[in-house]
């Protein structure tokens, strides 16, 4: 006879089940009236402020779902930076795939849509292309990258060289800071297609002489021989690692009528620093609210004098009338005119934001190669 054994099989215990997903949030909200909601989930923070670029910090209210939320006044058209500020931690927007990369502080970006005459706003033109490269350094002794746009038209294959302008970010920005946030492109290809700013090249490099100097963060400028040697190291970078491989990688002219450079904050700083220390290279030359250089204006620039106006097509130096940083531009233009050397001075109302240095690189690009 066959016996059969029957085994109870132990029932397993029932595990947990995940937690509803909350709603996504619609953050952030763009009315018609270019006003901007922002709405941040956060049901257990004291405190949460909105932080938009431009404005103050301003307070956000907590509903019975423990949303906050805030309303702007209009904005006037442009992209603007944000994050909110829980509790004192600053935090991007989670509702938001549209990032502002720094190597500091990353923010959240929102579009305040405009007309189709503003420089940035994308348009049914003829564009450009933006190209990414790589390579290792040997004066920094690390791994980089730059940026090169080649404007619409361009043709690898014929002959008619380019005039190039070398654009430089600020401290915190990466090499991607004028293409991802500045609109660089498009802004060139709005110009050029409008017949207001000549064709040319343009190339964004990573504007470190030393990584070190960043990672110290805004404690960086306290320390002035690390100042100073990020500033030269850069320099060598630009003059003997970047120009050479752009100009053997695209149609350049090599010619310094035709080479521009320009930048914004550090990267001010640094076009001043090398373009008026290179006056054999450099003919156009850009700052944007530059910040970092001391008021020793003549330790930075020992040899320049009234000579420089014969080689300078332009000097253009920008600040935001709003920005800390403009009585170092002012102190600046102060000692060039005492040296004799002529700069082409403007204000416009802003803060230290690219909101300012958007409008900086529009009215700077046509000037170039006339």
């Amino acid at each position: 006879m066959l016996g059969v054994i029957c085994t109870a099989q132990q029932s397993k215990p029932m595990q947990p089940l995940p937690p509803p997903r909350p709603v996504p949030l619609v953050s952030p909200e763009v009315h018609a009236d270019g006003s901007v909601t922002f709405r941040f989930r956060a049901p257990n923070a004291v405190d949460v402020k909105l932080a938009l670029e431009g404005a103050d910090p301003a307070s956000m209210q907590k509903d019975d779902r423990g949303v906050w939320t805030m309303t702007t006044a209009p904005l006037a058209p442009d992209y603007y930076g944000y994050d909110f500020v829980a509790d004192g931690v600053r935090l991007i927007d989670p509702e938001n795939p549209l990032l502002k990369p720094n190597l500091l502080e990353t923010q959240s970006q929102v579009h305040v849509p405009g007309p189709s005459a503003l420089p940035w706003e994308l348009n049914d033109v003829p564009h450009g292309v933006v190209h990414h490269h790589f390579y290792r350094s040997a004066v920094a002794g690390d791994d980089r990258d730059y940026y090169v746009y080649t404007p619409p038209g361009y043709d690898p294959a014929s002959k008619e060289p380019y005039p190039v302008l070398y654009l430089l970010h600020g401290f915190g920005d990466d090499a991607s800071g004028w293409t991802a946030v500045g609109r660089a492109n498009v802004i060139l290809d709005n110009l050029i297609a409008r017949g207001q700013a000549k064709s040319m090249i343009v190339v964004m490099p990573l504007g470190y002489g030393a990584m070190e100097f960043v990672r110290l963060g805004w404690e960086a400028w306290t320390h002035a021989e690390m100042r100073d040697r990020n500033f030269e190291n850069f320099r060598e970078i630009l003059l003997n690692e970047v120009m050479p491989q752009v100009e053997g990688q695209y149609r350049i002219k090599k010619d310094r009528n035709a080479r521009a450079i320009g930048g914004l904050s550090m990267g001010g700083s640094e076009s001043l620093l090398t373009g008026l220390n290179n006056l054999d290279k450099f003919s156009w030359i850009g700052a944007f609210s530059s910040g970092g250089i001391p008021e020793d204006f003549q330790k930075d620039f020992p040899t320049l004098d009234a000579k420089a106006n014969q080689q300078l097509h332009l000097l253009w130096i920008a600040c935001g009338t709003g920005d800390q940083l403009i009585t170092l531009n002012r102190s600046l233009r102060q000692w060039l005119k005492a040296k004799g050397v002529k700069a082409t001075e403007t204000e416009i109302p802003g803060m230290h934001t690219w909101m300012v240095w958007r409008r900086n690189l529009a009215e700077f690009a046509p000037l170039l190669f006339r």
